[in-house]
């Protein structure tokens, strides 16, 4: 997926999870999971085709997306609402994983047998936090600080700290606001 101001995606199987969460174009007011079949194609694409979804499978994983975007913007220090951390819990409760190692002594956490649906996706997902995690790269999966925007970004940045998707969009936009707003107060 193209990222503003052509940003590196996500490395590794933390694009899956950068994906996921921008299939919402907030900005643009435009999703693209309003349907089984999108969120079947979302799938596929992905590594998960096979999956069979219902409806309350596409309600369930934009509900588990906008949660997972509030854990992202924690990780620019804003605190996760407590709503959100609610529906994290249950859903990936909903969704096990199980360790397997392979032939050659390397660990793994995999989605259980016989999950479908936004189970079996969510699931996936979960997998590859955990990669993330262990690799360190999960905290700088950030939410764009613009209210306006808030497209899922891989912090690429040396010392982690990038706060916009793009500085020359939503970067600009808010410093430009935070100027006119101190000349107005000093006027």
């Amino acid at each position: 997926m193209k990222q503003p101001g052509d940003r590196t995606p996500a490395p590794g199987r933390l694009a899956l999870v950068q994906d996921l969460l921008n299939t919402v174009d907030i900005e643009a007011d435009r999703d693209r999971l309003r349907t089984i079949a999108e969120l079947a194609a979302f799938a596929a694409a992905h590594g998960s085709a096979g999956l069979t979804f219902t409806d309350s499978d596409v309600t369930e994983t934009r509900r588990f997306r906008e949660a997972l975007r509030d854990a992202c913007r924690g990780h620019t220090g804003s605190k996760v609402p407590a709503a959100s951390a609610a529906v994290l819990r249950y859903t990936l409760g909903t969704a096990p994983l199980v360790l397997t190692i392979d032939d050659a002594g390397a660990a793994r956490a995999v989605p259980a047998a016989r999950l479908d649906g936004s189970a079996a996706l969510i699931a996936t997902i979960a997998a590859a936090i955990l990669d993330a995690v262990a690799a360190d790269t999960w905290p700088r999966l950030k939410s764009c600080a613009a209210h306006r925007c808030q497209w899922v970004y891989y912090d690429h940045s040396p010392a982690g700290r990038g706060r916009w998707c793009t500085m020359s969009i939503c970067g600009s936009r808010a410093k430009m606001r935070a100027y006119r707003a101190g000349r107005a107060a000093r006027s």
